[in-house]
Protein backbone atom coordinates (compact mmCIF):
# COMPACT_ATOMS: atom_id res chain seq x y z
CA UNK A 1 0.00 0.00 0.00
CA UNK A 2 1.33 3.50 -1.00
CA UNK A 3 1.90 6.08 1.39
CA UNK A 4 -0.96 8.78 1.38
CA UNK A 5 1.99 11.46 1.43
CA UNK A 6 4.11 10.32 -1.46
CA UNK A 7 4.53 12.49 -3.93
CA UNK A 8 2.97 11.61 -7.75
CA UNK A 9 4.50 13.13 -10.69
CA UNK A 10 1.61 14.35 -13.22
CA UNK A 11 2.86 12.11 -16.00
CA UNK A 12 3.40 8.82 -14.23
CA UNK A 13 -0.30 8.87 -13.74
CA UNK A 14 -0.59 5.70 -16.21
CA UNK A 15 2.12 4.11 -14.27
CA UNK A 16 0.40 4.46 -10.84
CA UNK A 17 -2.91 3.17 -12.83
CA UNK A 18 -1.41 0.30 -13.80
CA UNK A 19 0.19 -0.22 -10.31
CA UNK A 20 -3.32 -0.37 -8.71
CA UNK A 21 -4.71 -3.03 -11.31
CA UNK A 22 -1.48 -4.98 -10.82
CA UNK A 23 -1.92 -4.59 -7.20
CA UNK A 24 -5.63 -5.72 -6.66
CA UNK A 25 -4.59 -8.82 -9.23
CA UNK A 26 -2.22 -9.80 -6.66
CA UNK A 27 -4.59 -9.41 -3.67
CA UNK A 28 -6.94 -11.79 -5.69
CA UNK A 29 -4.48 -14.14 -6.87
CA UNK A 30 -3.46 -14.51 -3.22
CA UNK A 31 -6.99 -15.15 -2.03
CA UNK A 32 -8.05 -17.75 -4.88
CA UNK A 33 -4.48 -19.16 -4.13
CA UNK A 34 -5.87 -22.62 -1.87
CA UNK A 35 -9.21 -22.35 -3.48
CA UNK A 36 -9.41 -23.67 -7.32
CA UNK A 37 -6.68 -23.13 -10.47
CA UNK A 38 -4.95 -19.61 -10.55
CA UNK A 39 -3.38 -20.20 -13.78
CA UNK A 40 -5.10 -18.17 -15.98
CA UNK A 41 -4.97 -15.08 -13.28
CA UNK A 42 -1.32 -15.73 -12.80
CA UNK A 43 -0.28 -15.09 -16.54
CA UNK A 44 -2.37 -11.96 -16.26
CA UNK A 45 -0.30 -10.94 -13.40
CA UNK A 46 3.19 -11.70 -15.62
CA UNK A 47 1.83 -10.31 -18.63
CA UNK A 48 0.79 -6.81 -16.55
CA UNK A 49 4.20 -6.74 -14.81
CA UNK A 50 5.84 -6.63 -18.27
CA UNK A 51 3.32 -3.87 -19.74
CA UNK A 52 4.06 -1.96 -16.80
CA UNK A 53 8.30 -2.66 -16.73
CA UNK A 54 7.75 -1.37 -20.55
CA UNK A 55 5.57 1.70 -19.75
CA UNK A 56 8.05 2.97 -16.99
CA UNK A 57 10.31 2.56 -19.86
CA UNK A 58 8.37 4.26 -22.06
CA UNK A 59 7.88 6.97 -20.21
CA UNK A 60 11.05 7.69 -18.42
CA UNK A 61 13.35 7.37 -21.55
CA UNK A 62 11.27 10.25 -23.20
CA UNK A 63 11.32 12.79 -20.05
CA UNK A 64 11.36 16.26 -21.06
CA UNK A 65 13.37 18.73 -19.51
CA UNK A 66 10.47 20.13 -17.05
CA UNK A 67 10.04 16.60 -16.06
CA UNK A 68 13.81 15.88 -15.52
CA UNK A 69 13.66 18.46 -12.93
CA UNK A 70 10.31 17.24 -11.47
CA UNK A 71 11.69 14.05 -10.89
CA UNK A 72 15.34 15.53 -9.97
CA UNK A 73 13.35 17.03 -6.92
CA UNK A 74 11.08 14.12 -5.72
CA UNK A 75 10.27 13.99 -2.36
CA UNK A 76 11.48 10.01 -2.29
CA UNK A 77 14.71 10.88 -4.11
CA UNK A 78 17.38 9.10 -1.95
CA UNK A 79 19.31 12.23 -0.32
CA UNK A 80 22.84 12.11 0.68
CA UNK A 81 22.42 10.55 4.13
CA UNK A 82 20.21 8.08 2.59
CA UNK A 83 23.44 7.30 0.20
CA UNK A 84 26.08 7.34 3.64
CA UNK A 85 23.94 4.49 4.93
CA UNK A 86 23.63 2.47 1.87
CA UNK A 87 26.93 3.04 0.11
CA UNK A 88 30.01 3.54 2.57
CA UNK A 89 30.60 1.68 6.39
CA UNK A 90 31.96 2.94 9.13
CA UNK A 91 31.22 6.60 8.57
CA UNK A 92 32.30 9.07 10.98
CA UNK A 93 30.71 12.30 10.28
CA UNK A 94 32.80 16.15 10.87
CA UNK A 95 31.52 19.33 12.08
CA UNK A 96 32.25 22.78 11.93
CA UNK A 97 34.16 25.05 10.63
CA UNK A 98 36.01 26.92 12.84
CA UNK A 99 34.91 30.15 12.66
CA UNK A 100 30.58 30.26 12.67
CA UNK A 101 28.78 26.54 12.88
CA UNK A 102 27.82 24.12 11.59
CA UNK A 103 25.91 24.17 8.57
CA UNK A 104 23.69 21.12 8.06
CA UNK A 105 23.09 21.92 4.64
CA UNK A 106 26.53 20.10 4.26
CA UNK A 107 27.01 16.95 5.33
CA UNK A 108 31.06 15.34 5.84
CA UNK A 109 33.02 12.90 6.99
CA UNK A 110 35.42 10.11 6.84
CA UNK A 111 34.25 6.34 5.45
CA UNK A 112 35.08 3.65 3.75
CA UNK A 113 34.52 2.84 0.16
CA UNK A 114 34.98 -1.20 0.16
CA UNK A 115 38.72 -1.14 1.59
CA UNK A 116 39.04 2.79 -0.18
CA UNK A 117 39.02 5.16 3.04
CA UNK A 118 37.80 8.50 1.45
CA UNK A 119 36.72 12.14 2.28
CA UNK A 120 33.03 12.30 1.74
CA UNK A 121 31.03 16.04 1.05
CA UNK A 122 28.02 16.13 0.23
CA UNK A 123 24.63 18.62 0.23
CA UNK A 124 21.47 17.58 2.56
CA UNK A 125 17.95 18.48 1.74
CA UNK A 126 15.72 16.81 4.19
CA UNK A 127 13.18 15.04 4.39
CA UNK A 128 10.41 16.89 6.39
CA UNK A 129 9.71 20.11 7.58
CA UNK A 130 12.18 20.45 10.44
CA UNK A 131 14.84 18.79 8.70
CA UNK A 132 14.48 21.22 5.81
CA UNK A 133 14.39 23.88 7.52
CA UNK A 134 17.58 23.15 9.67
CA UNK A 135 19.08 22.14 6.20
CA UNK A 136 17.67 25.35 4.07
CA UNK A 137 16.09 23.09 2.13
CA UNK A 138 20.12 21.99 1.03
CA UNK A 139 21.27 25.62 0.40
CA UNK A 140 24.21 26.19 2.26
CA UNK A 141 25.56 29.27 3.73
CA UNK A 142 29.56 30.21 3.84
CA UNK A 143 29.91 28.28 6.72
CA UNK A 144 29.17 25.16 4.93
CA UNK A 145 31.28 25.62 2.00
CA UNK A 146 34.53 26.48 4.31
CA UNK A 147 33.84 23.67 6.37
CA UNK A 148 33.57 21.23 2.80
CA UNK A 149 37.10 23.34 2.00
CA UNK A 150 38.81 22.66 5.52
CA UNK A 151 37.46 18.88 5.06
CA UNK A 152 39.57 18.95 1.61
CA UNK A 153 42.53 20.25 2.92
CA UNK A 154 42.69 17.56 5.55
CA UNK A 155 41.97 14.87 2.90
CA UNK A 156 44.62 16.37 0.56
CA UNK A 157 47.31 16.30 3.67
CA UNK A 158 46.51 12.58 4.45
CA UNK A 159 46.25 11.21 0.49
CA UNK A 160 42.47 10.52 1.00
CA UNK A 161 40.65 10.65 -2.00
CA UNK A 162 37.40 13.12 -1.81
CA UNK A 163 33.37 11.98 -3.20
CA UNK A 164 31.45 15.00 -3.64
CA UNK A 165 27.85 14.53 -3.94
CA UNK A 166 25.62 17.45 -5.19
CA UNK A 167 22.21 18.64 -4.71
CA UNK A 168 20.93 21.92 -4.01
CA UNK A 169 19.15 24.17 -5.94
CA UNK A 170 21.39 26.73 -5.30
CA UNK A 171 23.63 28.54 -2.33
CA UNK A 172 21.53 30.04 0.03
CA UNK A 173 20.61 33.73 -1.22
CA UNK A 174 19.65 35.53 1.92
CA UNK A 175 21.13 38.78 3.15
CA UNK A 176 23.13 36.68 6.09
CA UNK A 177 24.80 35.11 3.75
CA UNK A 178 25.91 37.74 1.52
CA UNK A 179 27.08 39.59 4.66
CA UNK A 180 28.80 36.51 5.54
CA UNK A 181 31.10 36.47 2.34
CA UNK A 182 28.78 34.10 -0.04
CA UNK A 183 30.48 34.64 -3.07
CA UNK A 184 34.03 34.58 -2.09
CA UNK A 185 34.09 31.65 -0.42
CA UNK A 186 32.78 29.95 -2.92
CA UNK A 187 35.15 31.08 -5.33
CA UNK A 188 37.93 30.23 -2.81
CA UNK A 189 36.48 26.93 -3.29
CA UNK A 190 36.73 27.04 -7.03
CA UNK A 191 39.97 28.01 -6.50
CA UNK A 192 41.26 25.47 -4.21
CA UNK A 193 39.79 22.30 -5.76
CA UNK A 194 41.43 23.13 -8.70
CA UNK A 195 44.59 22.65 -7.65
CA UNK A 196 43.97 20.00 -4.65
CA UNK A 197 46.66 17.26 -4.76
CA UNK A 198 44.33 14.66 -4.39
CA UNK A 199 41.00 12.48 -6.70
CA UNK A 200 37.94 14.17 -6.56
CA UNK A 201 34.90 12.60 -7.61
CA UNK A 202 31.87 14.55 -7.96
CA UNK A 203 28.13 13.29 -8.38
CA UNK A 204 24.99 14.72 -9.55
CA UNK A 205 22.50 13.34 -7.33
CA UNK A 206 19.24 15.31 -7.40
CA UNK A 207 19.55 18.83 -8.20
CA UNK A 208 23.26 21.17 -9.10
CA UNK A 209 21.80 24.27 -9.48
CA UNK A 210 24.35 27.75 -9.59
CA UNK A 211 27.62 28.38 -7.43
CA UNK A 212 25.66 26.20 -4.71
CA UNK A 213 26.66 23.07 -6.71
CA UNK A 214 29.95 24.35 -8.37
CA UNK A 215 30.49 25.25 -4.47
CA UNK A 216 31.87 21.31 -3.93
CA UNK A 217 31.57 20.42 -7.78
CA UNK A 218 34.98 20.87 -9.08
CA UNK A 219 36.94 17.60 -9.30
CA UNK A 220 39.06 14.70 -11.86
CA UNK A 221 35.08 13.09 -12.71
CA UNK A 222 31.91 14.55 -12.51
CA UNK A 223 29.14 12.05 -12.73
CA UNK A 224 24.97 13.01 -12.79
CA UNK A 225 22.12 10.43 -12.07
CA UNK A 226 20.49 10.03 -15.08
CA UNK A 227 17.35 12.05 -14.15
CA UNK A 228 19.38 15.20 -12.66
CA UNK A 229 20.35 18.66 -14.06
CA UNK A 230 23.08 20.38 -13.34
CA UNK A 231 22.64 24.54 -14.26
CA UNK A 232 24.46 28.22 -13.93
CA UNK A 233 20.57 28.75 -12.60
CA UNK A 234 17.52 27.29 -11.81
CA UNK A 235 14.85 27.19 -14.48
CA UNK A 236 12.70 29.27 -12.02
CA UNK A 237 15.27 31.69 -12.10
CA UNK A 238 16.21 31.78 -15.47
CA UNK A 239 12.42 32.17 -16.08
CA UNK A 240 11.96 35.08 -13.90
CA UNK A 241 14.87 37.00 -15.74
CA UNK A 242 14.19 35.99 -19.09
CA UNK A 243 10.37 35.61 -19.29
CA UNK A 244 9.31 38.12 -16.24
CA UNK A 245 7.37 35.02 -14.26
CA UNK A 246 8.25 31.88 -13.07
CA UNK A 247 5.28 30.07 -14.54
CA UNK A 248 8.15 29.92 -17.57
CA UNK A 249 9.93 27.48 -15.90
CA UNK A 250 9.50 24.68 -18.32
CA UNK A 251 10.69 27.15 -21.23
CA UNK A 252 13.28 27.98 -19.68
CA UNK A 253 14.68 24.27 -18.72
CA UNK A 254 14.41 23.35 -22.82
CA UNK A 255 16.56 26.42 -23.19
CA UNK A 256 18.92 25.88 -20.19
CA UNK A 257 20.05 22.05 -22.19
CA UNK A 258 21.05 21.28 -18.69
CA UNK A 259 19.90 17.31 -18.66
CA UNK A 260 22.67 14.73 -18.03
CA UNK A 261 22.07 13.68 -21.60
CA UNK A 262 23.38 17.11 -22.69
CA UNK A 263 25.82 17.96 -20.48
CA UNK A 264 27.24 14.69 -21.75
CA UNK A 265 26.93 15.25 -25.36
CA UNK A 266 28.59 18.89 -24.25
CA UNK A 267 31.73 17.30 -22.63
CA UNK A 268 31.09 18.81 -19.00
CA UNK A 269 29.92 15.51 -17.80
CA UNK A 270 32.14 12.47 -17.77
CA UNK A 271 29.65 9.49 -17.28
CA UNK A 272 25.74 9.13 -16.97
CA UNK A 273 25.04 6.89 -13.28
CA UNK A 274 21.74 4.58 -14.90
CA UNK A 275 18.77 5.01 -12.66
CA UNK A 276 16.27 2.06 -11.59
CA UNK A 277 13.30 2.13 -14.18
CA UNK A 278 10.90 4.72 -12.81
CA UNK A 279 13.56 6.82 -11.28
CA UNK A 280 15.98 6.82 -8.37
CA UNK A 281 12.81 7.35 -6.25
CA UNK A 282 11.30 3.81 -6.40
CA UNK A 283 14.14 1.70 -5.43
CA UNK A 284 16.68 3.24 -3.12
CA UNK A 285 18.98 0.04 -2.72
CA UNK A 286 19.48 -0.50 -6.24
CA UNK A 287 21.12 3.04 -6.92
CA UNK A 288 23.19 3.23 -4.38
CA UNK A 289 24.27 -0.15 -5.57
CA UNK A 290 24.83 1.19 -9.27
CA UNK A 291 26.14 4.08 -7.85
CA UNK A 292 29.02 2.56 -5.52
CA UNK A 293 29.93 0.80 -8.40
CA UNK A 294 30.62 3.77 -10.35
CA UNK A 295 32.33 5.40 -6.90
CA UNK A 296 34.70 2.58 -7.22
CA UNK A 297 35.56 2.40 -10.31
CA UNK A 298 36.21 6.00 -10.61
CA UNK A 299 38.03 6.20 -7.10
CA UNK A 300 40.31 3.53 -7.94
CA UNK A 301 41.84 4.31 -11.69
CA UNK A 302 42.50 8.07 -10.03
CA UNK A 303 44.20 7.06 -7.31
CA UNK A 304 46.80 5.30 -9.58
CA UNK A 305 47.61 8.81 -11.89
CA UNK A 306 50.55 10.86 -10.38
CA UNK A 307 49.57 14.07 -8.59
CA UNK A 308 51.43 16.38 -11.20
CA UNK A 309 49.41 14.45 -13.87
CA UNK A 310 46.64 14.28 -12.29
CA UNK A 311 46.39 18.33 -11.48
CA UNK A 312 47.74 18.50 -15.47
CA UNK A 313 44.56 16.25 -16.58
CA UNK A 314 41.92 18.28 -14.03
CA UNK A 315 43.06 21.80 -15.44
CA UNK A 316 42.85 20.76 -18.94
CA UNK A 317 39.49 19.31 -18.36
CA UNK A 318 37.94 22.65 -17.53
CA UNK A 319 40.00 24.24 -20.18
CA UNK A 320 38.00 22.94 -22.34
CA UNK A 321 34.73 23.74 -20.94
CA UNK A 322 33.06 25.98 -23.31
CA UNK A 323 35.54 26.18 -26.24
CA UNK A 324 32.27 26.81 -28.69
CA UNK A 325 33.05 30.09 -30.57
CA UNK A 326 34.82 30.48 -33.98
CA UNK A 327 38.27 30.96 -33.93
CA UNK A 328 38.93 29.92 -30.09
CA UNK A 329 41.49 27.46 -30.93
CA UNK A 330 43.34 30.04 -32.74
CA UNK A 331 43.57 32.04 -29.40
CA UNK A 332 46.92 32.40 -26.89
CA UNK A 333 47.98 29.25 -25.31
CA UNK A 334 47.67 29.64 -21.76
CA UNK A 335 49.94 29.76 -19.03
CA UNK A 336 50.34 26.30 -17.62
CA UNK A 337 53.09 27.18 -14.66
CA UNK A 338 50.84 29.55 -12.98
CA UNK A 339 47.32 27.37 -14.09
CA UNK A 340 46.00 31.04 -14.64
CA UNK A 341 42.33 30.41 -14.62
CA UNK A 342 40.27 30.56 -18.05
CA UNK A 343 38.76 34.15 -18.55
CA UNK A 344 35.10 34.32 -18.37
Amino acid sequence: MRSPHEQRLPFEAPIYEMELRLTEMEAQYAKNRGGGDTSKIGEQIRRLRRELAALKREIYSHLDPWQTVQVSRHQQRPQTRDYIELIFDQFLELHGDRAIGDDQAIVTGLGYLDDVKVMFIGHQKGKNLAERTACHFGCAHPEGYRKALLKMRFAAKFGLPIVSFIDTPGAYPGISAEERGQAAIIAENLMEMSQIATPIVCVVIGEGGSGGALGIGIGDRLGMLEHTYYSVISPEGCATILWKGSEHAPKAAAALKFTSRDLLGFGIVDEIVPEPLGGAHRDHTEIATTLKQFLLRQVRELIGVPTPELLDRRYDKYRKIGVFLEGAEGGPEPQRNGRAPSPV
